[in-house]
């Protein structure tokens, strides 16, 4: 068997079953943290476009948009998906070379799951697949370094995850990951220099194409059987030689995946923890700083400190802003959080925060990159005007999976972002059927996630 043919079948073995009681929790922890996240965004600016854009093409169909009304199954995926990740809020997993957001992978296993009818065993056993596909090509496969973008990995995630909610035989499922896979190879340049809306629609794009080729392999169409390993595959040309057995997977990696605290770019938590509770524990006046700084490990140096992908001091978007350890630290501290406000475009905007950001200096350390990502190192120091410097180091967030979020914390979090479109009934209602989501069709869930408000916030 090829590769691809391979990975088929271990998608289609796949079973609910199959997952530890613990991952079972840690899996319903994160759809109803990603809702949340999804629940959140319903009032972006880029939301609006795509549900106009939606309503122009595809005005009715199959499947839910959270949010109310319906679409296509591939356009509710992308839309779903992109309310998911527009604001840089949901999960994520480092391996050492590769960081992606496994829970970008919902909107279109939602999508798939709702058109198939299926139960909500179901829907998690795709959802647990792929988060198992994306982390560990993340793991042995990664491609950032070579200038492609993680959701090249994402391409073989999605179409996993959407094949085995929508019940495809092996074939079907070979057939819908390997055109997936060859057609959906992203740039890295979505996420360097200047930003753009792209950045959080890279994956939902990525999501409408995995589902587009699902329906496609589910029709017969077939795709490249050596998507892998052929002349001119995904190895030869883009990530290098590697071996992945399997039948010898688990859906486990979901244990390894992390909750964000703070709405900022996952390598910056740890850092905005240990800035937080200097500007809490010692009452800093931010009137009264002098300069930041931030020694922290390479990745997190090179994708928001200023390094290889591009200078973080010109911070003029959300999408720049978020990716931007100097805006966030200065954010930080003299808000003394990071949550959706801000990014709000007056905030970032605003002469307090433009000017802190300068003073801040971010530097790789290579003790710390050493202990990446088994740790999340960082060493924070703020100089005060008269010479007082106030430090902090870390080795994780909570969140992190050393020092995991707990229930309450991750339905709190839920519970904030959903309040501006969702009632407090409406929010305890969709959290109930997340907890017990094994137990009712997927459908059950959808039809609470429309009755959120769209144009409300």
């Amino acid at each position: 068997m090829t590769m691809v043919q391979e990975l088929a079948g271990f998608v289609e073995r796949a079973s609910y079953r199959d997952l530890s009681e613990g991952a079972r929790g840690q899996l319903k922890l994160r759809v109803l943290d990603a809702l949340g996240c999804a629940l959140g965004a319903l009032s972006g600016e880029p939301i609006a476009k795509i549900r106009a854009h939606l309503g122009e093409f595809c005005p009715d169909g199959s499947v839910t948009l959270i949010g109310g009304g319906r679409s296509a199954a591939d356009l509710a995926g992308f839309y779903n998906a992109a309310l998911v990740r527009y604001l840089d809020f949901n999960d994520s997993y480092l391996a050492k070379g590769e960081t992606c957001h496994p829970s970008d992978n919902l909107g279109g296993v939602l999508a798939a799951a709702e058109y198939a009818g299926a139960s909500g065993e179901d829907f998690l056993a795709a959802l647990a697949v792929a988060y198992q596909v994306q982390c560990r090509l993340s793991d042995v496969a990664p491609v950032r370094a070579r200038g492609f973008d993680h959701t090249v990995q994402g391409a073989y995630a999605a179409s996993a995850g959407a094949s085995r909610a929508l019940g495809l035989n092996r074939d079907q499922t070979a057939n819908a990951i390997a055109i997936s896979g060859t057609a959906l190879n992203a740039l890295r340049v979505t996420r360097t220099g200047a930003l753009s809306h792209w950045k959080g629609l890279a994956y939902p794009n990525t999501v409408f194409g995995a589902l587009h080729a699902a329906f496609l392999a589910r029709r017969g169409i077939t795709g490249p059987p050596e998507v892998f390993e052929g002349n001119k595959g995904f190895m030869e040309t883009i990530a290098g030689r590697f071996e992945i057995d399997w039948k010898k997977e688990d859906l486990e990696r979901v244990n390894r995946t992390i909750i964000k605290k703070y709405n900022a770019e996952i390598h910056s938590q740890s850092a905005l923890e240990g800035l937080l509770s200097i500007r809490e524990e010692a009452k800093v006046d931010p009137r009264d700083i002098e300069r930041v700084e931030i020694d922290i490990f390479e990745v997190a140096y090179h994708i928001i400190g200023g390094g290889e992908e591009g200078d973080k001091t010109r911070v003029n978007t959300k999408e720049e802003a978020d990716h931007s350890l100097r805006y966030l630290a200065a954010a930080a501290l003299l808000d003394g959080e990071v949550w959706t406000a801000q990014f709000a475009p007056d905030r970032i905007r605003r002469a307090d925060v433009q000017a802190l950001l300068r003073r801040v200096a971010v530097r790789p350390s290579e003790e710390f990159s050493r202990r990446f990502p088994g740790e999340m190192p960082c060493r924070v120091t703020v100089v005060l005007r008269n010479g007082t410097r106030l430090l902090r180091e870390k080795d994780g967030y909570r969140g992190f999976h050393l020092d995991p979020m707990d229930r309450d914390e991750v339905l709190g979090k839920f519970e904030r972002l959903s309040a501006p479109f969702a009632s407090a009934q409406l929010s305890r209602d969709i959290a109930g059927v997340v907890w017990n989501l094994e137990s009712v069709p997927v459908r059950e869930l959808t039809a609470l996630l429309a009755r959120a408000a769209a144009a409300k916030g």
